[in-house]
């Protein structure tokens, strides 16, 4: 199937197939540098010209109608992706995804919408602050029932958010369900930008940045935060890069420049064509190269992030602070493509000042399975930060201080996912107008009961990773007729793993308040809210502030050498 859809892309370029023998010359010109150019044109050419009879015969012969279109892109996005999962193409209709993961802006609401299990309708999940669905009045909790008259029920989240989105200045009507009734709430799409820094402020003396996405112009969010940080006394800085999946190149060498000096080398790309080899320095005079800096980073932190987070470790402007980041070592590009479509590709790899390349995966290289092979850390090389600690290559940015990340308990976790949660907090908002400020604001213990009380009238369920591991298990023993036999065995197992849901709801009665005050939080002052009370319990923000308390430790991480004779 892979390869019969991988097949049916290559049609979308037959015309080349049938082009006159100059033109696959050229087309084949740069080859691979092995001197097999004219074997790789006709390899291209051949195999073309089958795929382009296979979509003939299958638009004849085959049974049913096909939507070409469809199957095309469908055998387009499998060839892409058995090369690496960055490599994308979208055609003329996607091209609104394509620009908003590049500067964070659509034409919308301005609201996060979520669908839950064995409900009919999508729900407002989070109204943005100061957007359109906020300023109609639209709250969290309102079920969309109907979008310019037509029912929204049964229809999954994107279909419902397509609607919502459109051309700005566009006029349209939401019917939303709010606590037994319906409203008709009309107002305009307008131009939804998603704030790359959501929140910024001082932590106990110490300027805190939170950064969600390298968009553009988010260089010229994180300055006013620092300016407005230090203007506020902040006695050093934490730039937090948890979750961030990067973004655009140019503002992450911005971003560094915030806190080197002017010149300062951030990253080599270096790829197949010239095109794709450049050096990028910075370009702007400094905020400040001097004030302690350090950079939390997570599993979750690549690329942008991780130029960042790795360009000022081998500076030694920073301490990095966290958990290994993602590794991610690639640089992608856009190309242009017939009928308003554009294919993102990946054009180079990239290198940060040590010299180091931090792709994680081999894309070159997958195992039966067709999964790309991890760089063990035995194969990866020693590099050295300017002044002289040893980095590594391969595997993402090592912090120089490790800290456990905050998880959640497998319980709490199911449920902050499920609807029962949402509906508490629901209910919780009707009844109370207003809260204390985020950051002040606590669940009290008759909350805290009430809402256990409330799971166990909704009937919430929870089966723990190790029952569903047995239930495999003895599914497989079914199969292979080895149940009977154990049988004893694994009814006394079932007996042992069952897992005690009241037990658990008291066990971790604390990150269940947690994550319930977050929740309400958000609902009354929105994002910023909730990352100012995420904070609370920050565990990892609160290592790094008294990282940074501690000035002979901080300044023992960046210069070891030199510690002694200070």
């Amino acid at each position: 199937m892979v390869r019969r859809r991988i097949a049916i892309f290559m049609t979308v370029m037959a015309a080349a197939a049938l082009a006159p023998a100059g033109a696959a010359r050229a087309a084949g010109a740069a080859g691979d540098g092995s001197g097999n150019g004219q074997d790789t044109r006709f390899q291209i050419a051949s195999n073309m010209e089958i795929m382009y009879d296979i979509v003939r015969e299958l638009d004849l012969l085959y049974v049913d109608t096909l939507d070409m279109k469809k199957t095309i892109e469908t055998g387009i996005s499998a060839m892409l992706g058995s090369i690496d999962p960055y490599t994308e193409y979208y055609s003329a209709d996607d091209m609104n995804e394509l620009k908003t993961m590049t500067t964070g802006k659509y034409g919308g609401i301005g609201a996060v919408i979520r669908q839950y299990p064995k409900r009919d309708y999508v729900y407002i999940s989070e109204p943005y602050e100061g957007m359109p669905a906020q300023k109609a009045g639209l709250k969290a909790g309102d079920s969309i029932l109907a979008i310019d008259g037509e029912s929204m029920k049964g229809k999954a989240s994107q279909y419902v958010s397509e609607h919502l989105r459109g051309d700005v200045g566009t006029a349209l009507t939401v019917t939303v369900g709010r606590g037994g009734d319906s409203l008709d709430v009309r107002f305009e799409r307008s131009t939804i930008t998603l704030p790359a820094v959501p929140y910024y402020g001082l932590l106990d003396g110490y300027g805190y940045i939170m950064l969600e996405q390298f968009t553009e112009k988010c260089s010229r969010q994180v300055l006013k935060a620092v300016v407005d940080l230090k203007a506020q006394g902040a006695k050093g800085l934490i730039l937090d890069l948890r979750g961030n999946g990067g973004g655009l190149l140019n503002e992450a060498v911005d971003i560094v420049g915030l806190f080197v000096p002017l010149g300062t080398k951030v990253v080599e790309i270096k790829g197949k064509t010239p095109q794709a080899r450049a050096s990028y320095v910075t370009q702007k005079k400094p905020v400040d190269t001097e004030i302690p800096l350090v950079v939390l980073i997570d599993g979750e932190s690549a690329s942008a992030s991780e130029i960042v987070s790795g360009c000022l470790q081998d500076l030694d402007r920073a301490v990095v602070l966290g958990a290994r980041s993602y590794g991610k070592g690639l640089v992608q590009s856009t190309r242009p493509m017939p009928y308003n479509g554009t294919v993102k590709l990946t054009t180079a790899r990239y290198y940060i000042p040590s010299g180091r390349c931090i792709q994680e995966l081999d894309y070159s290289k997958r195992n039966d399975r067709g999964q790309a092979q991890h760089i063990p850390d035995s194969l990866t090389t020693v590099f050295h930060t300017a002044a002289g600690r040893p980095v590594r290559d391969g595997g993402g940015i090592r912090p120089d201080v490790e800290c456990p990340v905050d998880t959640l308990p497998d319980l709490v976790y199911a449920l902050s996912q499920n609807v029962l949660m949402f509906d508490f907090v629901n209910g919780f908002c009707r009844a109370h107008e207003r809260i204390a400020p985020a950051g002040e604001f606590a669940v009290s213990d008759s909350v805290l009961d009430d809402f256990k009380e409330f799971c166990r009238n909704g009937g919430f369920e929870y089966a723990s990773a190790s029952s569903k591991a047995l239930k495999s298990l003895r599914a497989v023993a079914r199969s292979e007729g080895l149940e009977s036999g154990a049988l004893d065995e694994f009814k006394a197992l079932e007996k042992k793993l069952a897992y005690d849901r009241e037990a658990g709801l008291d066990q971790y009665d604390e990150v269940i308040r947690r994550v319930l005050a977050v929740d309400i939080v958000c609902r009354y002052y929105y994002q910023k809210g909730a990352v100012i009370q995420s904070l609370k319990d920050d565990n990892v923000a609160k290592q790094a502030v008294g990282l940074l308390s501690d000035a002979e430790r901080y300044r023992g991480i960046l210069m070891p050498s030199r510690l002694p004779s200070e």
